[in-house]
């Protein structure tokens, strides 16, 4: 089926799986989503070369992939820490501690806003929205797992239970 690409970037199994995903779909467009998610979980973001790569397999232009990607907050274009830390900013966590938070990791970890730590265990970034308003203010570890209800004196906890957690696995592999 993917006969015309010459590097992949997926392997024989992976293909397999992008194969279901498209007869999921009218159009093999709407399958951009999913194999985004696909390459990010394999690459723990998605490149240039990634995005050039899904385009070949949707037959679909760079341009919408990209469109995509950076719509998107789930999706990363370069690299983050094992543990990627998104903290809430937005209204319901701002008036309830979102920035102290954030910058309270900013500090402690020595790193700014999209930045890892020099060991790339961490990384922060400041986010909108991410529809726990009535459990202000929370975080999200690596698009996967919430942590609500949060203060500043409930950081170093948190930062030593996902070290425990995260610290000795292989990056595509949290």
């Amino acid at each position: 089926m993917f006969e015309h690409i010459k590097n992949h970037l997926f392997d024989e199994k992976e293909l397999k799986v992008v194969e279901n995903h498209l007869k999921k779909f009218p159009s093999k467009k709407s399958a951009t989503l999913p194999l985004l998610w696909m390459m990010q979980d394999k690459y723990g973001y998605v490149s240039q070369e990634a995005m050039t790569y899904i385009a070949e397999l949707l037959e679909v232009s760079s341009d919408h992939v990209l469109g995509v990607v950076t719509f998107y907050t789930m999706y990363f274009q370069k690299p983050t820490g094992k543990i990627h830390m998104q903290v809430c900013t937005n209204v319901s966590c701002m008036l309830r501690g979102g920035y102290d938070i954030f910058h309270y990791l900013s500090d402690k970890l020595k790193i700014k806003n999209k930045e890892k730590t020099h060991d790339g265990l961490f990384s922060i970034e400041e986010v909108e929205c991410l529809g726990s308003c009535g459990t202000a203010p929370m975080l999200q570890v690596n698009n996967k797992e919430f942590y609500e209800n949060l203060s500043v004196e409930k950081m170093d906890g948190l930062l030593e239970e996902l070290k425990n957690k995260y610290g000795n696995l292989e990056y595509a592999k949290y």
